[in-house]
């Protein structure tokens, strides 16, 4: 067994030695790809952007960076997997060779969450962080950090790993037990990646509010792919499909059985 899957001391998840398998698993699929495509959907409805500086907290393997320096963003990058910020970073030169941004919009913090209120301080106008809540031990402490990270006014991107939409799929694949005894997170071993500290909605809205910070607006993203008998094989059928996810998402009950809980979350102006 690789000894960077296990957990850290922390309890956190990180992905050294497994990089590729988290491309080919997570983004060289329809999944994936379904899930850039909302996510190129959602962001810009959801968020206000003007180009402000971004910190992008585990920005894995560079996508959602790469979308920010692309439309203009100076982006830092934090990632605490040596692995993941390797294949980021390459993937980033290739991207800057080719014009897609200009060179200097990226840098890049080899941290944890937990090390960026003195590694990247801020305060940022704009905090990104997908996807990375269900692979720590205590994620209810993450949301203090953001809330110290962000700046008065700014935006919180956050995108969690829905725990109500892991009970629904197991019931689907049959795995009636497991969802009745509600033993949905994964070990955080070897090369499995069922996250470790799936979340509920009510436990993001009661972190949130516990720091002070505000819900603006949430969406559901793959709120109708993860429980097709059949996944759409034809052009056509998976062009329908995303038209479905793009109809739904942000629509109750809809939204509340999306794979992942996309939320726009801001801190209040400072007091003058």
């Amino acid at each position: 067994m690789h000894p960077t899957y296990e957990l850290t001391d922390a309890g956190d998840r990180y992905f050294d030695g497994l990089a590729d398998k988290f491309s080919r698993s997570l983004y060289q699929a329809p999944r994936g790809e379904l899930r850039l495509a909302m996510l190129d959907y959602l962001l810009p409805q959801m968020l206000h952007l003007q180009a402000q500086p971004v910190l992008d907290v585990g920005g894995g393997l560079g996508q959602l960076s790469g979308w920010f320096a692309a439309r203009g963003h100076t982006v830092s990058m934090a990632e605490p997997s040596h692995d993941m910020l390797a294949h980021a970073k390459a993937w980033h030169a290739e991207q800057e060779a080719a014009a897609v941004w200009p060179p200097g919009q990226l840098r890049y913090v080899e941290a944890p969450l937990q090390a960026l209120t003195s590694q990247a301080p801020g305060p940022w106008p704009l905090i990104t962080c997908h996807a990375v809540l269900e692979w720590l031990g205590h994620p209810e402490q993450a949301l203090q950090t953001l809330a110290t990270l962000l700046a008065p006014g700014g935006q919180l991107s956050l995108m969690v790993f829905n725990r109500d939409a892991l009970r629904f799929s197991n019931v689907v694949k049959g795995n009636y037990q497991k969802a009745l005894s509600d033993q949905l997170e994964g070990k955080g071993k070897r090369q499995r990646l069922t996250p470790i500290s799936p979340v509920t909605h009510d436990e993001i809205c009661q972190w949130v509010g516990q720091n002070g910070l505000h819900i603006e607006s949430v969406a559901g993203i793959r709120i109708f792919q993860d429980y097709v008998r059949q996944a759409p094989e034809k052009a056509g059928d998976q062009a329908t499909l995303l038209a479905l996810e793009k109809q739904y998402c942000q629509q109750d009950p809809h939204w509340r059985l999306g794979r992942y809980l996309l939320y726009t979350v801001t801190k209040p102006e400072a007091d003058v």
